[in-house]
């Protein structure tokens, strides 16, 4: 049977449908349960609303009465021009117990969502769920502390290579790794190189897996040059926190865009792919980022996620929490 954070790690899952159309609110996901059985589910839509709750309850119907609503973030507290609290309609509807991963920060609710529901006598539990904290940390970043979610992509042989001595790239890694980054860069709002990166290859910085290619983000440069047409560039990492509408950023290279990052410690996730090839003399996948002993570089990250992409492998790296 499945129990309270497996239903929230269904509930994430839904939520990343929505990212990042549902900008600028989060991707809530949300799943209706009575006697083990889904009644309605539901992710924020594009725009912003419908909210992932309301999308739920309207496939669940009158059959919500008594059931369980999970979801990824606290249900809203505030109403709108654009339609009633959350909180209002799940209390409406109601539903008997309330479980929700992540406190919402936003401080319109910050509390209060759950806070209503109780008193309308819905028993409310959080739950702690990595997976719902990872689909919300662009949100959760944002508001906590003032600037996009960055992910750092790196592509490199397994000594640490991401070109060879002419400059030569193309491809390190397979056809499986590259489908994976377009799937990444999917999720984001922006996605930024460095001005080197730019002015060597010209990418295309663009989704192309079929179906996806709307989902395409902004494109950053950073540069202390001209902005190519059709692209923003910034001058340094901290300028990161400007950037409207962006919530989740993902930076993909090259060596000294990602030492920058790195040294201002604004990577919160680390993707690395991994391709089984040595390549000896080259370019280095990260310039020097200021490390001066071994101990600052323990207990940096933790692995959040390891698979196997075709001959290549993918892991993935949070950063660690100070105690």
């Amino acid at each position: 049977m499945a129990n309270d954070r497996d239903w929230l790690a269904a509930a994430a899952r839904l939520g990343l449908r929505g990212r990042p159309a549902s900008a600028p609110n989060p991707s809530v996901g949300a799943i209706i349960v009575k006697h083990g059985r889904v009644l309605g589910r539901g992710w924020t839509q594009a725009g912003g609303r419908p909210h992932g709750e309301a999308q739920a309850l309207s496939a669940a119907g009158s059959d919500a009465c008594g059931a369980t609503l999970y979801c990824s973030l606290e249900p809203c507290a505030h109403q709108s021009e654009r339609g009633p609290s959350c909180s209002d309609l799940i209390a409406d509807a109601g539903i008997a117990r309330l479980v929700y991963a992540c406190e919402d920060p936003d401080p319109r609710t910050n509390g209060a969502g759950a806070s209503r529901l109780r008193k309308c006598g819905v028993k409310v539990d959080r739950t702690d769920s990595a997976e719902a904290a990872e689909g919300l940390a662009g949100y959760l970043t944002r508001l906590r502390f003032g600037r996009p979610h960055v992910t750092l992509k790196i592509a490199m042989s397994l000594d640490g290579k991401i070109a060879l001595p002419s400059g030569e790239s193309q491809w390190i890694t397979s056809a499986n790794s590259r489908a994976h980054v377009h799937s990444r860069r999917a999720l984001a709002d922006a996605i930024l190189v460095g001005g080197g990166t730019w002015r060597a290859d010209q990418p295309r910085l663009d989704v192309r897996l079929p179906g996806l290619e709307n989902r395409s983000p902004q494109r950053i440069v950073l540069t202390r040059g001209v902005a190519p047409d059709g692209v923003k560039i910034i001058n340094t990492p901290a300028q990161i926190a400007g950037l409207n509408g962006v919530q989740y950023l993902y930076v993909e290279g090259g060596a000294h865009a990602a030492a920058s990052f790195l040294k201002a410690g604004l990577v919160d996730r680390l993707e690395i792919y991994r391709a089984p090839m040595l390549m000896g003399e080259g370019f280095s996948a990260l310039a020097d980022y200021g490390l001066s002993s071994l101990a600052q570089a323990h207990g940096q990250w933790q692995l959040a996620e390891r698979r196997q992409l075709g001959p290549d492998t993918f892991e993935a790296f949070t950063r660690k929490e100070s105690d």
